[in-house]
């Protein structure tokens, strides 16, 4: 089993990058950082007795993008997870080079256009895409029209919550489309997410709210290994079970909405559902 798990340099996607490693999968690290994803590719290598390989991307650039996805073409015959799990958090407005908001593109449009550049790798390998989103897209307002809140009052809470709502409509797209696709919320978890956002200090600092990064892979691992991953295709998960999601995270039409838009916004073509 090959597993390519983007954000794994630190966090929830290192923790189940070991976590899958020790189950026998051949895992792909894909971060930012060549010195951390080495970091965690030691990690592996103690505890699993073999080094992972590593990809380092840029997920602010769409040429990066595109550039890590023929490398992974190049180097692999078969993809049979894909797990997107790269995510950035911002109290700030900020714009990538492409021009879109952040974390708008961090966290929704780099790995839709990761995920579709590879999708025909893991379809003939049989694989997955697991999203890892968060309990915040139950107060998403994503606007498919204005993906960026060009146009709507700036919060960085309420863009991240849009972004993360994104998550789940991508993966409602994905099943829609014959991908087994699945996505969760980690919970709470105690990693350097989100340094500038004091709302989330603030979580840290409650007793028994703030899980382990090995915590919060769980479902994650759970996902990637178990037959959930495949039969509930279209699901938000929490703690390896479906979980509840609210009409703007399930609607078919508003999945389809932002499908084209990301289409737009990444410059893809695609064909539509089926």
């Amino acid at each position: 089993m090959i597993s390519v798990i983007t954000g794994a340099s630190a966090g929830i996607g290192a923790a189940a990058a070991v976590a899958l490693a020790e189950a026998g999968h051949e895992v792909v690290l894909v971060g930012r950082s060549s010195a951390r994803l080495a970091a965690v590719a030691d990690r592996i290598a103690g505890r699993s007795g073999r080094r992972p390989d590593v990809a380092v991307a840029d997920f602010t650039s769409f040429q990066d993008v595109t550039r890590l996805a023929a490398d992974l073409l190049d180097r692999y015959e078969r993809i049979d997870v894909l797990a997107g799990n790269a995510g950035i958090m911002s109290t700030r407005r900020r714009l990538t080079p492409d021009g879109h908001e952040l974390m708008m593109q961090v966290n929704h449009l780099s790995p839709f256009l990761l995920t579709n550049l590879l999708l025909d790798r893991v379809r003939a390998s049989g694989g997955r895409v697991v999203t890892t989103s968060s309990g915040a897209a139950r107060a998403g307002r994503l606007d498919p029209a204005d993906l960026d809140r060009s146009r709507r009052r700036w919060s960085g809470w309420l863009q991240y919550c849009d972004s993360k709502q994104a998550n789940a409509l991508f993966t409602l797209a994905l099943a829609r489309r014959g991908v087994a696709a699945t996505c969760f919320h980690p919970g709470v978890v105690r990693t350097g997410f989100a340094p500038d956002s004091l709302y989330m200090k603030a979580l840290m600092l409650l007793p028994g709210v703030a899980r382990t990064p090995e915590r919060g892979a769980r479902t994650l691992v759970h996902l990637a290994t178990t037959a959930d991953g495949t039969e509930h295709s279209g699901r938000f998960f929490f703690d390896d079970a479906p979980a509840p999601a609210t009409p703007r995270m399930t609607d078919p039409v508003a999945a389809e909405s932002l499908w084209t838009a990301s289409l737009a916004a990444t410059g893809l073509s695609a064909p539509g559902p089926g």
